[in-house]
């Protein structure tokens, strides 16, 4: 009945659609509204273009949807007979135009019962018109989005439907802009506007006049860059024409009549040394610097732009302005030279319309477009597949002789990456001077964010800077990601064999050890851990990590499998382990270095590459360990650390198709929106490592001096800033003050305090947000009528010090008794004596499944409860007890997938069956 009903209730409500679109977005807009149930009775798109159908008629012919390619609507004005005739023929209820580009004559628009909804990139009524996106960043908008209007014979001026916004960051261009909001949620409001529609409900707000614009359609000849303004507008005006049809300027250095510039970034910070430019029309000269161009505004304020494109199609880097013109030739060998013939062909059955290819051929004056630069790569690739040749290798080399000097460089060797360029941030501390990068780390090289943002990361200790670290934006997601998936695709690691991948990553583990204490005192002033735990736990486990899962590098075997077809028919089927390709792993900020290794060794050990970002409030050891990789030899793009922001960097993350996989350490909420924008995205395999609530039942037959040393430990461990600490004790009765009395006794001998002094047990929280957290924590438990024994407080002293806690008599239904503290905060409760399945229940009735223990010296009854607790790690008689080839993970709400062990290696490849008859 129930299954009766929700079919009932799905095709209820539903609507007959006619499309009228084109592209990858009105592809996506027609399949969603086909999976909500909808019935699209005509698609209605542009003709095919070089034998080339348009996204939107591939899927709907895939699905038997008629289409209708016409090149026009109209001619002179007026409707096409034949045209309206066919699209009235389809008896559509509703018009559905996904950025439809071509112009719908009103008796179209007007015929359906529902009329036609549009959408529009703009929020309506600002930037009407057909360049909305480019003028929403010209103009400098703090806000972006997107409407659905009613569409009327009007201008982009119909009632307005929906509309959705997003902030606009100071690095996004129009494609960022496209990718991150625009495109999928623009797809999603399409498909509600149609069902509030269906379900009477979409409204029809009139469009004001106050705040219209309207500007016109950015073409070339009016893309010219005003250098006479405030920095921001000059990039402001960049940006919004990147990279159609491309802002330009006029005479550097006299040189060139125009020059285009792309890939605009406000500079933040001092400005680098560089070699003055002058450039018309600018307030004061340019500066070519080893980041790029440096353009400065009338407000004194300085851009950096990245790239230019002279007149003749060249492209070169913006820091390369001074040797474009220098071509020092390289002697060919013997082999180089047959070498280029074969080239030379390649670049002839190209340029077929040239009679023939001269050294001076220029490549794209001579007719070539976008796609023949990916074809000529692809074909060299095929050809020499040891040269890492990218598209821009072409732009930047043009002619048939400078695109063989180049190619013979690379072929060579001779464009090798220079030494690893580090601004590190130097520290004397520890009796000792740490160097710490604080820069991004994307493809092998450490580079300030795209918008030059940065951020303090906080001493806990005390609550002072250490430094201010980059703040990676979208667009650097974007850049790493697009590292990695060359440096996995067509780089070394990809065709690396796993005994030399895993004697990098033995490389890499062996230099950990050897700046050992370095990394310990980084992650104790970044995070607050104690440095002799952070030495033993923090990186001595992480070095750990890399170890065994470098050991396993080539020990990751598939099976053969004895199919029934195998005899007479002599099959063999056997399966393989692969690689998922990129992965994305997002860490938490209590244990900061252990958490990477944790995920990132099981990664690369599989083979994959991976972008990781840190916590935000601990950045530096990652940062620390992306240097030691590069010393171990990782190739570049195969590591990338993005410190920043979880709702921006992490969100990227997960929605970033390119990325096959997301490990994940931190809270449910955050994991459930991670585990929503994998399904959304691309479907990406996931991994979840959440909160906790574990439960730890000590019997009054243990060990009690035992079970109160390591109760302590199961709380107070990493100060409470344990994922899998002992969320509530539950204590017979009949040993409960005893065990309380202990326990506030060796509390008392704790000493709190910097934690680089090596007899402190107790060091700061992490950070003073969570420090108030877990102080309003307390003052919820005794509110609530819960016993607080002891601390519950603020150390008065200088930092984030909270004082070790204990609460008694705290009753199930209790927020503290539910909710996870990740702080010092011993949370205890009797259970009667011998009420075994009593206190079970109390201890699994939670949606968390972390980690569990049981103090006894029965065994069958540690057994017994051991087999009954509903956790992914069950200790008896111990606690916190993790290795590295031991499983680690979470059941219900604590998330799924493993860490450490051979587990995690499956969590980070792909099985595929192969089936051969021989």
């Amino acid at each position: 009945m129930c299954s009766l009903l929700s079919l009932q209730h799905y095709y209820q409500n539903k609507l007959k659609l006619a499309i009228i679109g084109q592209s990858l977005f009105g592809q996506e807009v027609y399949s969603n509204l086909r999976r909500q149930g909808h019935k699209v009775v005509g698609v209605f798109t542009v003709p095919d273009k070089d034998g080339k159908a348009d996204p939107l008629a591939v899927a709907a012919e895939k699905d038997g949807t008629p289409v209708f390619k016409f090149p026009r609507w109209r001619v002179k004005g007026k409707p096409i007979p034949e045209v309206v005739e066919a699209y009235k023929a389809v008896g559509a209820e509703l018009n559905v135009l996904p950025f439809c580009s071509q112009f719908i004559p009103m008796n179209i628009i007007d015929h359906p019962k529902h009329g036609s909804i549009i959408y529009h990139p703009s929020i309506l009524p600002l930037h009407r018109g057909a360049s909305a996106i480019n003028w929403t960043l010209i103009h400098g908008d703090k806000k972006a989005g997107f409407t659905v209007f009613w569409a009327d014979d009007g201008l982009d001026t119909g009632p307005i439907l929906l509309q959705r916004e997003c902030a606009v960051e100071s690095s996004d261009t129009v494609d960022t802009l496209y990718n991150r909001f625009l495109f999928p949620e623009g797809i999603r409001a399409m498909v509600e506007s149609v069902q509030l529609i269906a379900d009477g409900k979409a409204p029809r707000v009139p469009q004001t006049e106050e705040g219209a614009s309207y500007e016109g359609i950015q073409k070339k000849s009016n893309a010219r860059v005003n250098l006479a303004q405030p920095a921001e507008a000059i990039h402001n005006w960049i940006r919004g024409h990147d990279k159609v049809p491309g802002a330009w300027t006029v005479r550097l250095k006299l040189i060139f009549n125009s020059v285009t510039l792309y890939g605009s970034s406000m500079l933040g910070g001092s400005v680098p040394a560089g070699q003055p430019l002058e450039i018309e029309g600018a307030s004061r000269p340019g500066l070519i610097a080893k980041n790029g161009l440096i353009l400065y505004g009338t407000d004194g304020k300085a851009l950096l732009v990245k790239n230019l494109q002279f007149e003749d199609g060249k492209m070169i880097p913006a820091s390369k302005y001074f040797s474009s013109g220098e071509s020092s030739s390289v002697d060919l060998t013997d082999a180089e030279k047959k070498m280029a013939e074969e080239i030379r062909t390649i670049w002839k059955g190209i340029l077929s319309n040239v009679a023939a290819i001269e050294d001076t051929t220029d490549f794209f004056k001579s007719g070539a477009a976008s796609m023949d630069v990916v074809r000529l790569v692809e074909e060299l690739k095929q050809k020499c597949a040891s040269v890492q040749l990218q598209n821009e290798d072409v732009y930047m080399a043009t002619t048939f002789q400078d695109f063989i000097q180049m190619f013979v460089r690379k072929l060579r060797g001779e464009d090798q990456e220079e030494e690893l360029d580090i601004d590190y941030v130097s520290l004397k501390v520890n009796n000792m001077t740490v160097k710490m990068p604080y820069q991004c780390f994307i493809n092998g090289k450490f580079e300030d964010a795209e918008n030059g943002k940065t951020y303090d990361t906080i001493n806990p200790t005390d609550g002072s800077v250490i430094c201010k670290v980059s703040y990676a934006s979208v667009e650097d997601v974007d850049r790493a990601v697009a590292a990695a998936k060359e440096a996995y695709d067509n780089g070394l690691w990809g065709k690396m064999n796993p005994r030399d991948r895993g004697s990098l990553l033995y490389k890499l583990a062996d230099l950990m050890e050897e700046h050992q204490e370095e990394l310990a005192t980084i992650e104790s002033i970044d995070s607050g851990a104690v440095y002799t735990l952070a030495l033993k736990t923090h990186v001595g486990m992480s070095i750990q990590t890399f170890r065994y899962f470098a050991g396993w590098c080539d020990k990751i075997q598939g099976k053969t499998i004895p199919i029934n077809q195998a005899r007479p028919n002599r099959n063999l089927t056997f399966t393989k382990k692969e690689p998922l390709g990129v992965c994305a792993i997002v860490i938490p900020w209590n244990y900061p270095l252990m958490m990477l290794a944790w995920k990132s060794a099981a990664c690369l050990a599989a083979g994959n590459t991976l972008v990781l970002k840190p916590a935000q409030v601990t950045p530096l050891t990652a940062l620390k360990f992306a240097e030691l990789s590069v010393k171990a030899g990782i190739p570049k793009g195969v590591i990338n650390i993005l410190p920043g922001s979880g709702g921006m960097v992490g969100q990227r993350l997960s929605d970033h198709p390119d990325i096959r996989k997301l490990g994940f350490t931190g809270s449910t909420p955050i994991g459930k929106q991670i585990m929503k924008s994998c399904a959304l995205s691309n479907l990406k395999k996931v991994s979840l490592e959440l909160g906790g609530k574990s439960p730890l039942i000590i019997f009054s037959d243990c060990d009690i001096d035992k079970a109160v040393r390591m109760g302590m430990s199961s709380v107070y461990f990493n100060k409470g800033e344990n994922c899998i600490a002992a969320g509530r004790l539950f204590v017979e009765e009949s040993i409960h003050d005893e065990f309380i009395s202990q326990v506030v006794e060796e509390i008392q001998k704790m000493k709190i305090g910097d934690p680089l002094d090596r007899s402190t047990d107790h060091g700061p929280q992490n950070h003073k947000a969570h420090l108030d957290k877990l102080l309003e924590y307390c003052d919820i438990g005794v509110k609530e009528g819960a016993t607080l024994v002891y601390g519950g407080r603020q150390v008065d002293r200088p930092g984030f010090f909270m004082e070790p806690t204990v609460f008694t008599d705290v009753e199930d239904h209790m927020f503290i008794a539910k909710e996870e503290s990740f702080g010092p905060v011993m949370v205890v409760s009797k259970f009667k004596d011998g009420d075994v399945e009593g206190v079970l229940e109390r201890a699994n009735d939670t949606e968390y499944g972390l980690a569990s223990g049981v103090f006894t010296r029965d065994i069958n009854k540690a057994m017994y409860v051991s087999e009954r607790l509903e956790a992914g790690t069950v200790f008896i008689n111990t606690y916190n007890k993790t290795d590295v080839a031991s499983p680690f993970g979470g059941f219900k709400q604590s998330g799924f997938g493993k860490d450490l062990g051979e587990d995690a290696l499956m969590e980070y490849l792909k099985t595929k069956a192969v089936t051969v008859e021989y």
